[in-house]
């Protein structure tokens, strides 16, 4: 596979991609995640961005002040092919402009410019909500909000910048799509896990950081849980990935768990 066609390109840029449908051509399970890239609603609403081989995604014209808060419009569903997308992630790609490994820019935007950032994160919220919608519409049966980065905010910082938008989100989606399972998945949750119950979705997602009894007991029963077993034991021996699947139904038959690949695998 060479990077100038790679699946993972054409999920990034919105395209239809065979990776959705390997696993359901491998296996014929029940249902199929439809993988995309977490970027595809960017230039629905102003962010065109490109792929580059060594940065990977840039966008390059970051917004770090009011004026670049003028090539910001109301979401464009027409332009939008497949899934994707959480408001504090985009918002982390907005500001910065492509990947990076300190959240420098963003963090200190929380204090030297916050009315920029909130301003940007407004305009997300309404636009991930009709975008999640959008989905339901086309079919999806369940949504799952995918952070990436959540993990890297100090759990203060989670509260004020983050918590408010998802929960904003689930208020929107649970008034329009009533009857559709909602799932929040956050990298590095560990510190998180109440937090994120706040928000008022139907599931959350445990990295595999965290062990799933203590964060069975954390949650109670009244919320859902799925997780978590390691992707790196996909590198592993056939009857090691076995064990460690047995494991978790033995322990967890019954409740309100799900088994997936922490990653949404």
């Amino acid at each position: 596979m060479t990077f100038a066609d790679p699946l993972l390109v054409k999920a990034a840029r919105g395209d239809p991609v065979k990776i959705s449908l390997q696993p359901w051509e491998a296996f014929h399970p029940d249902g199929v995640i439809i993988f995309s890239d977490i970027l595809t609603p960017l230039p629905a609403f102003g962010v065109p961005f490109d792929i580059e081989e060594v940065r990977g995604p840039v966008i390059q014209s970051p917004i770090y002040s009011e004026e670049g808060l003028k090539s910001l419009h109301p979401i464009d569903l027409e332009k939008l092919h497949f899934v994707g997308g959480n408001t504090a992630v985009l918002a982390t790609y907005i500001v910065e402009g492509c990947t990076m490994r300190t959240y420098t820019t963003i963090k200190t935007m929380c204090h030297t410019a916050p009315h920029v950032l909130r301003a940007i994160l407004c305009h997300l919220t309404p636009a991930i909500s009709n975008y999640i919608v959008f989905q339901v519409e086309s079919g999806a049966h369940c949504i799952q909000i995918f952070d990436s980065w959540g993990g890297q905010l100090p759990p203060d910082m989670w509260e004020r910048w983050s918590r408010p938008r998802y929960a904003k989100i689930v208020s929107i989606v649970k008034n329009k799509c009533p009857q559709t399972p909602l799932v929040l998945y956050i990298n590095g949750n560990g510190g998180l896990l109440e937090r994120m119950k706040a928000t008022g979705v139907d599931v959350i997602g445990l990295d595999w950081t965290v062990d799933m009894e203590d964060g069975r007991k954390r949650l109670a029963k009244e919320i859902s849980v799925q997780g978590n077993v390691d992707p790196a034991c996909l590198f592993s021996p056939l009857p090691a990935l076995t064990e460690e699947i047995q494991r978790f139904v033995t322990k967890f038959y019954n409740q309100a768990c799900m088994l997936n690949l922490t990653l949404a695998l």
